[in-house]
């Protein structure tokens, strides 16, 4: 029996990617790092976990875990070490500041500065 008092309750999200090896090198520059990885057999399609602290993002080979395309909002502290990382420019939004950039997979990544965020939507 799972003891639910002591196991960490979390959302995470999964990314389609046609090759996982070469979305982990993309997320890396985001900061993120594989941390486990799966497949059935070889030659079968891979899933791998990467994880920037305590987020975690699954990218999944297999075509039937998402659809390509997806939206993932990531809040970070250093957005202008991101900007400059991705030569992206830094938004100024009414909740804070941010950018979006987009994965070799078409999977959209919009970054927001955790220091400037206001509490949500009015």
């Amino acid at each position: 029996m799972v003891d639910t008092d002591s196991v960490a309750e979390e959302i995470v999200p999964v990314l389609r990617v046609a090759d996982a090896a070469a979305a982990v090198r993309w997320y890396g520059r985001l900061g993120f790092a594989r941390t486990w990885e799966h497949r059935f057999e070889p030659g079968l399609p891979l899933f791998v976990e990467v994880a920037r602290g305590p987020v975690k993002i699954f990218l999944s080979e297999h075509t039937g875990d998402a659809v390509p395309g997806g939206l993932v909002y990531l809040r970070v502290r250093d957005i202008d070490a991101v900007a400059a990382v991705f030569g992206a420019v830094v938004a100024e939004v009414p909740w804070g500041r941010e950018l979006e950039l987009t994965d070799p997979d078409g999977n959209r990544i919009r970054v927001g500065d955790a220091a400037g965020e206001k509490g949500g939507a009015e």
